[in-house]
């Protein structure tokens, strides 16, 4: 994987990750996800 890549990779779960982390928790909730979920699922996205 190029560098270019990575970084565009990078920057998808950062914008993912923030827009997980604006949601409520009734949110979140309903999506059957945790707060503790958040990280992992915000990097499952960009693969």
């Amino acid at each position: 994987m190029s560098l270019r890549n990575r970084i565009q990779k990078y920057r998808q779960y950062r914008q993912n990750l923030h827009e997980l982390r604006l949601c409520s928790d009734r949110n979140l909730a309903d999506l059957g996800i945790s707060r503790a979920d958040i990280r992992q699922i915000a990097w499952m996205a960009c693969n």
